[in-house]
């Protein structure tokens, strides 16, 4: 099986009307939220192979605070995961090369949240677990979902993911203060 992280950007500053929805940057809340992610995924031994990240300044900005990893991931940046769809996203997927054993995808909403939906599946859905209604109610910014894949990511599909927990920043003990 495959591990397959899907990560929204933190909350990002909307304070300068001059800048493009492209280069928005992270926000005070987003920063710390990222932060306290960070030490969750280490707690967690969340640590992928590798990394597709919307080319976004706030999704990389996201990606620089989960730094510095154990092992290093391969980083790509990718202007395609700018705003991407989900059926897009999954056509993404489905090119990964069957060697990548953990994969982390930083990117945006309503995509991220559409392709986790797509991948637990309608059955997972209404099993109705604590994670799926999680998941269901939406994908907050700086949320991670971590799902188990079929073994070869060209075969990623509708309820081709099982969720394996749903993390939310306002549930890690960092901030919940």
């Amino acid at each position: 099986m495959r591990q397959l992280l899907l990560l929204r950007h933190a909350k990002s500053a909307w304070d300068d009307p001059a800048l493009s929805d492209h280069a928005r940057p992270l926000n005070e809340a987003g920063r710390a939220a990222a932060a306290s992610l960070r030490q969750a995924m280490l707690d967690l031994g969340l640590t992928p192979d590798v990394v597709l990240v919307s080319s976004a300044r706030r999704t990389m900005q996201t990606l620089e605070a989960l730094e510095p990893w154990e092992e290093s991931p391969l980083v790509e940046p990718m202007d395609r995961l700018y705003l991407a769809t989900a059926p897009q996203l999954l056509a993404i997927l489905r090119g990964i090369s069957d060697t990548v054993r953990s994969l982390m995808v930083v990117g945006h909403n309503p995509g991220l949240h559409d392709l986790a939906l797509t991948l637990a599946g309608a059955h997972a859905m209404a099993a109705n677990r604590d994670v799926t209604r999680q998941l269901a109610a939406g994908f907050p910014a700086g949320a991670l979902a971590e799902f188990t894949v079929a073994p070869r990511w060209c075969e990623l599909d509708e309820g081709g993911g099982r969720l394996v927990r749903f993390l939310c920043p306002r549930d890690l003990p960092e901030m919940a203060s």
